[in-house]
This record gives structure tokens, sequence and C-alpha cells, in this order.
């Protein structure tokens, strides 16, 4: 049996600019948006910033890019004027920049009926991440993983195990068996395992292979454990028919090396970089 629940209603701990949003259901702002960039720029394309009469939410790279967008967004804010097209910027010392390269920045003023639009641009944008586990680890994660650029499907076979505040944008789903959501996670997920026990890590990571070599989109699928877990896994998974070539698709343990604290927080900050090396 499987349900899953989006948790976007509820607040939990959101990033900067889902708070943005949160607030653009109140008041007007201009988002700001890289729209072309060539050279060296502090941000790429698709970078997004809501700016309100005071304050904003998200970052398009600071430093004087930043302040001068900022006022210009607010002149748009009150005076209703907003250029059809991207204005531009070299950041050069007429901005007390050296990046040398330059951005071209998008102003759209926006208000309570464009946040779904926006959120569903926000999200396209995040890397789809599957974890399955909702012990310390998880929750570590779950919280690492929230301002980051991933969009967190997190599963395990105990309904209850669910916390209330769970961040925004995190779906969480309760499936029993826990390995039959691994056909549905979405394609190109990095896959990380960390349930409650070593018999349903196992049915995972075999449900993992299977998906391998039907479909071969999940980029990374990690486990959690000590590589003598993972020598009885290997071994169990090689009596089963599965080749060494595919066990090499599997990274156990997970983190990155030379980070040896076993607090869920430190495991979790270590696997939160491990993912961001994954991305292109």
């Amino acid at each position: 049996m499987r349900f899953c629940t989006a948790s976007s209603s509820k607040r939990g701990h959101v990033n900067d600019l889902e708070q943005g949003l949160i607030r653009l259901a109140y008041e007007p702002a201009v988002c700001v948006s890289v729209v072309n960039t060539r050279g060296s720029v502090p941000r790429e394309v698709g970078t997004h910033m809501l700016v309100f009469a005071q304050g904003s939410a998200g970052t398009i790279g600071g430093g004087h890019l930043e302040f001068a967008a900022m006022a210009r967004a607010r002149q748009i804010l009150v005076s209703g004027q907003c250029p059809e097209q991207p204005e531009r910027h070299v950041l050069g010392p007429s901005l007390g920049q050296c990046c040398g390269g330059v951005v071209d920045l998008g102003y759209a003023p926006v208000q309570a009926a464009d946040v779904p639009r926006l959120r569903s641009q926000l999200t396209a944008r995040r890397v789809p991440v599957a974890l399955f586990g909702g012990g310390h680890v998880g929750r570590a994660l779950v919280q690492a993983l929230a301002p980051l650029p991933f969009a967190v499907h997190w599963i395990d076979s105990r309904d209850e195990v669910f916390p209330v505040d769970v961040p925004a944008q995190i779906v969480c789903e309760h499936s029993n068996p826990v390995q039959a959501a691994v056909q549905d996670v979405a394609p190109q997920s990095r896959v990380l395992i960390m349930s409650f026990s070593h018999a349903e890590d196992l049915d995972i990571v075999l449900a993992c292979l299977k998906r391998l070599r039907e479909r071969n989109d999940l980029p990374f699928v990690g486990l959690i454990g000590s590589k003598t877990k993972w020598a009885s896994f290997s071994h169990r998974l090689l009596e089963r028919g599965f080749t060494q070539a595919e066990l090499d698709r599997i990274t156990c343990p997970i983190g990155l090396p030379g980070i040896t604290g076993k607090e869920p927080e430190v495991i979790a900050a270590s696997v939160a970089a491990q993912l961001l090396q994954t991305l292109p």
C-alpha cells in the first residue's frame, strides 16, 4: 500500500526563495532573472530573485550587480514601468566587480496569482532525489537538502515516521513494501538508501539494480553503511545473478572521503556535498 503527500502546505524550514513566494501571496514584488550570461559571472541562467518594497528573497550573486538590480526593481515597483527587453550589465570597474563577464537581467512584476507558475519554474530546476529512510540521518538529510537545488522524494515503509514540520517542496511517501517505490521515482534521480533495516536496504538495492538494467536512468545510487555491510550485500547480489560491473554502480559507504564524524548532521552534510558533485 502506497500513499504520497506533498508537503508544500507545511511550513517547516523553507529556503529563501520559498519564503519569498509565501510573502508574495500578501504583497507584490519584481522578479529579477538571469536570462543570459557571457564570460565569468556570479550566477547561472535561470537564477531568480524576488525584490519587495522592503527586503528581497533569493540572490543573483550579490555585490554591486545585485545592489543595482534591487534598485532598478524598486523603481519598477513604484513606476509600474517595466523594460520589455533584458538589461545588460558588464561586470567590470563600473560595477566594482572584477568577474569580467556580462549578465543580462530580466525584470517582471509579480503578485499572488503568479506564485504557482514561479514555484513550478523553481521546482523544474531542481534535481530529483529519492531518499529511502526516515531515521535520524534521513531527517538530517532532508534539512540539509532543503535549501539546495534538489527536489526530495522521501520514502519509508512506516507511515508514522514522517515529522509534521517537513521542509517545503518535499514529497513524503508511505510505501509498503518500500522497494515498490523504486519503479516510480523520477528519471535521473539520485537515490539514497538508509532504511531502518538491512533487509529493506537490500530489497531497495535490488530494485535499483533491476531498474538500472531496464532503464539505466539512476545516475547515483548510494547506500549507507560500512565496507563490511557492502561486502555481505555484494555476495548475496552476485549469487542472484548481478555482475560486478553492475554492483560497481552502487556507492557504499556514502559521503565524502575524509569526513569521519558519525553524527547524523555530519553524515548529512557529507552526503549533501557528495550529491552536489553529481550535478552537471
